[in-house]
């Protein structure tokens, strides 16, 4: 019961990631050019948007919720249940730019739904907590994510702007996401995966905002997202030893695990045309007076 709650409680933390992001889209697509040189004009410039602080305040909040199912639930189960918000995320953006889904944005939805429900029905089968494998390994997964989000951002001319900026800010949160659970779990640590969380979370924040100047909510969004769901489940299997069930149960979850994570590839990334018409059709955001 305690995990069933825990999931339950990831898809609300889903529902309100996802209406931030869009909510800080809208917004930072139409604001002054970000920069990390000029962090003080650029927070101001965003800050002074009711629209985006209320977004915000939904990541916010999504995130907070978020840690109470780490503290509850392993780690792979909770980011293969988030994995699906991608799904709500999609169906989101298309109510509100009124750009309806291709067929393989609505097989992707479907994908994450399905997979959602077979997690759900493989908890039958029951789930242990695993054990860190030591603060070494911790450590050494989150130093190369940095590395590998730096390269990202540093290469982004040649990967593209927007997707290079989307799959650096999953990165970070899923580094973030894996020094939230090591702070939630209990040891002498905790202070220093502490910082580490805010730290990564922090960055990564900033550079979700620079990315949505670079590319449509879906594609940015969508793109972390991925990566965000991804990577603490094979961070899961590989840093946190958790354990993995036997027989049916383990057929369900791999094909839980295949299907959340194949609509996520699948939702993360919008036809040229479809992008166009969403960068139409949204609407201009209401600036407050600074």
């Amino acid at each position: 019961m305690q995990i069933a709650f825990a999931l339950l409680i990831t898809l609300v933390s889903a529902c309100l990631l996802n209406v931030g992001y869009l909510l800080e889209h809208s917004v930072a697509s139409q604001a002054p050019p970000l920069s990390l040189r000029r962090p003080i004009a650029s927070v101001r410039s965003l800050v002074g948007n009711r629209r985006w602080l209320l977004g915000f305040t939904s990541e916010g909040a999504g995130w907070l919720l978020y840690v109470v199912a780490l503290s509850l639930a392993p780690l792979s189960l909770v980011q293969a249940t988030a994995a699906g918000g991608i799904g709500i995320l999609a169906i989101m953006v298309s109510r509100f730019t009124r750009v309806p889904l291709s067929g393989r944005e609505r097989m992707g939805a479907l994908l994450s739904v399905v997979g959602l429900a077979l997690l759900g029905v493989s908890l039958l089968g029951g789930h242990d907590e695993g054990s860190p494998s030591g603060y070494v390994w911790i450590s050494v997964w989150l130093i190369a994510s940095a590395i590998a989000a730096a390269v990202l951002i540093a290469l982004s001319r040649l990967i593209g702007g927007g997707p290079a900026w989307g799959l650096a800010v999953g990165i970070l949160f899923a580094a973030g996401d894996v020094s939230t659970k090591m702070a939630v779990s209990g040891g002498a640590a905790d202070v220093a995966f502490l910082a580490c969380l805010i730290v990564f979370y922090a960055v990564g924040t900033a550079l979700l905002q620079a990315g949505f100047q670079r590319g449509g909510a879906l594609t940015i969004a969508g793109l972390a997202t991925l990566l965000t769901n991804a990577l603490p489940i094979a961070a899961g299997m590989l840093v946190f030893n958790e354990p993995f069930p036997g027989g049916w149960v383990a057929a369900l979850r791999i094909l839980a695990f295949a299907a959340v994570i194949g609509g996520a590839v699948l939702l993360s990334t919008r036809t040229k045309a479809a992008q166009h018409r969403q960068t139409r059709a949204e609407p201009e955001p209401a600036v407050s007076p600074t």
